[in-house]
């Protein structure tokens, strides 16, 4: 298996600042170009344990990716589909761990913006790999077999009537002994405990640099934009559309990974 580091991916990225001045109430979070300029910022300042969720997804196709799917030169590989790809880092920490012939990536997303920029960034770093970049609404593609599923922090922005769905046609299209690894932003149950992990949540965000009026235009932007679900809600969700067994294999305040087996 070939060993990148990291380090050397090439990316120029700018500083998390479209909040910086108030917002109009009317506004609304969106995938554009402004936010592609500072997504990794952004998610590095602001997705608690993010890095950590990366650096395990190589880990665990070693172990559940048996090469079971067939590239178009009919070489046996195994397909896994990065789903809400934003800018690849998914698919790049696979890459990067993996030789050419071994995968095949099919990276999803649905904002032109995301898409545009992650197929300069893979076919710079990665430009021998077998990655496609589709932009496409993942709740209109058609699933082909695949070993792998990463759906990271992407079901928390569909309507919640159309997760059910989503979470079905990727069991299907799952090989027996496949994975799905499943990375949202969650609410808890209880409303005092709920109230101290998002405050704890403020903190975090604050001991990395944002400030009070950042904070509150991105919370602002994000209403009725991310619908979260809580932890009990995304297993209950993955027992009815058919996944024996799933667990909980990471939290971090409320952000969670679940990993469910076909």
């Amino acid at each position: 298996m070939s060993q990148s580091n990291p380090a050397t991916v090439k990316h120029d990225t700018l500083f998390d600042k479209p909040f910086t001045t108030p917002l109009d109430k009317a506004a609304r979070f969106s995938f554009d170009e402004q936010v592609v300029a500072c997504f990794p910022d952004m998610i590095r300042r602001s997705v608690p344990g993010y890095g950590q969720v990366l650096a395990m997804l190589p880990i665990f196709a070693r172990r559940h990716c048996k090469y079971r799917q067939q590239s178009d030169s009919s070489q046996r590989v195994s397909r896994i589909y990065d789903l809400g790809c934003s800018l690849g880092a998914a698919s790049m920490a696979l890459a990067g761990e993996f030789d050419p012939q071994d995968l095949q990536i099919k990276a999803i997303d649905i904002s032109p913006a995301m898409t545009t920029e992650a197929v300069t960034l893979l076919s710079d770093n990665y430009p021998e790999h077998d990655i496609e970049v589709m932009t496409a609404d993942i709740r209109d593609v058609k699933f082909e077999p695949c070993d792998m599923v990463i759906l990271n922090l992407t079901l928390q922005f569909l309507p919640v009537a159309d997760r059910v769905a989503v979470l079905e046609k990727i069991y299907a299209a799952l090989s027996e002994g496949g994975i799905l690894v499943l990375t949202e932003k969650t609410h808890a149950f209880d409303e005092q405990y709920d109230a101290w992990l998002v405050e704890r949540y403020y903190d975090f965000k604050r001991a990395n640099g944002y400030t009070e009026m950042e904070i509150s235009g991105k919370r602002n932007a994000l209403e009725n934009v991310l619908i979260t679900d809580t932890l009990d809600e995304h297993h209950a969700r993955l027992d009815q559309v058919g996944f024996a067994r799933h667990l909980t294999w990471f939290q971090f305040l409320n952000f969670v990974s679940i990993v469910a087996f076909k």
